[in-house]
């Protein structure tokens, strides 16, 4: 008897270690900043979007356009997943470029670069999304929402899009590292677009136990 409440003890722990933390309340920005982009787009959060929950409005800029998380102190390194529900609205390139931690550096989810198709992370072994072996051409439809969900481990780099699996790469002697350029802007956590008008909704995160990052 005291090994299986041993047991249950150590299951709940683990599931309250995997408890979603939502980082986006949608009524405001909260911790959420436009990303300051030159040239990039306003935005503004719609409480009721279309009918629906709350969502940020990304405007199209000249270019980069985007929202960064202010509280980059609360954020895990590893071991940590993250998800955000993206819509394109208007425009014919990324409309969700996730910047999120990978150990001590960085890396960009890319949905829909490169024209509108691309799928991939900027970037490994300084080869962006559109070169490296996680590139893959997908298309989007506008006005549907699509939920994206990134996990990192010591070990890999996983993503999903609708629960398909889009990225699976194994980290051990890897260069993970941004893009040159303003998409440094989007650190620590961040949501940018390119010349495309998006909404984002669904922004949360959680750790993961020692158990489910490594499975």
């Amino acid at each position: 008897m005291l090994l299986i409440a041993g047991w249950w003890v150590g299951l709940a722990a683990g599931r309250a270690a995997e408890a979603w933390t939502p980082l986006f309340d949608g009524k405001t920005l909260g911790g959420w900043a436009a990303s300051g982009f030159e040239a990039g787009g306003a935005v503004k959060v719609e409480p009721a979007f279309r009918g629906g929950p709350g969502a940020i409005v990304i405007e199209a800029g000249l270019t980069l356009s985007g929202v960064t998380w202010q509280r980059g102190g609360e954020l895990p390194r590893s071991n940590y997943e993250v998800e955000v529900e993206a819509m394109k609205l208007e425009g014919d390139d990324f409309f969700c470029g996730l910047t999120f931690p990978v150990g001590r550096s960085a890396a960009t989810l890319v949905v829909g670069g490169w024209g509108g198709t691309v799928v991939g992370i900027s970037s490994l072994d300084r080869i962006d999304a559109a070169e490296n072996e996680t590139s893959r051409t997908r298309e989007f439809a506008p006005n549907r929402w699509y939920r994206i969900r990134v996990r990192v481990t010591d070990a890999h780099l996983e993503a999903w899009i609708d629960d398909e699996p889009i990225v699976d790469v194994a980290l051990k002697d890897r260069v993970v590292s941004l893009r040159p350029g303003e998409i440094q802007r989007s650190l620590p956590l961040g949501i940018a677009t390119y010349m495309t008008r998006a909404a984002v909704r669904g922004m949360r995160i959680r750790r993961l136990s020692s158990a489910a990052a490594n499975p």
